[in-house]
């Protein structure tokens, strides 16, 4: 089985070769518009399989194999703070306006993973609770300026200079970076089982 990360996020591709696993990158564009009421966890299990099911669409087109010999791997991550989801910001002002939030109080990391085949799926939420210092004006112009932010849920990098603000989290690193490996890679093994496959092959 060929393992297809659905995925345009580069910190996801660089976990999962920290972890040793072999996967071909599909980057993907879906509409991440969250509906009227929906619930944080809801939103990014909801665009886990969308992902995942957009993928399947576009393996026949980019990929060469059958279609019976991939797993599809797609995940959502989201940074939330009093149910409301802080994205990407959209400037340098937003990204101080995020961090201002997060400053001195603990926020949730919500990532929706889906792993599919062709003929079955599975998908979960993993949360992991991230507890910031609180941070001066200063602080915050200081990481804004570094623009490490910029392209980050939340406008921080855990993995980064962000790690000076963050005394303790609760649950799993890497699902702050992106991806929590250690479950997806459970789910996966799982998968590949019922497929009647024991490994991933290399792309």
């Amino acid at each position: 089985m060929r393992l297809v990360l659905a995925s345009r996020s580069p910190r996801r591709a660089e976990l999962l070769r920290a972890a040793g696993l072999t996967f071909e990158i599909l980057p993907l564009d879906v509409d991440e518009h969250r509906r009227d009421g929906e619930a944080p966890d809801t939103y990014v299990r909801r665009l886990a399989e969308e992902k995942a099911a957009a993928a399947w669409v576009e393996i026949p087109r980019t990929l060469s194999g059958p279609a019976d010999r991939f797993i599809v791997l797609a995940a959502d991550t989201a940074v939330v703070v009093d149910d409301a989801i802080l994205g990407k910001p959209a400037g340098d002002r937003e990204a101080g306006a995020m961090l201002k939030q997060l400053s001195g109080r603990a926020h949730d990391v919500l990532t929706g993973v889906c792993v599919s085949t062709r003929g079955e799926s599975s998908s979960f939420v993993e949360l992991t609770t991230v507890e910031f210092d609180p941070l001066s004006d200063e602080d915050i112009a200081w990481y804004v300026a570094s623009g490490e932010g910029r392209d980050k849920a939340g406008a921080y990098a855990i993995q980064g200079l962000a790690s000076r603000f963050v005394p303790r989290i609760l649950g799993s690193y890497s699902n702050v970076v992106g991806l929590p490996v250690a479950q997806a890679h459970e789910l996966i093994v799982r998968l590949l089982r019922s497929t009647g496959s024991s490994e991933l092959a290399s792309p």
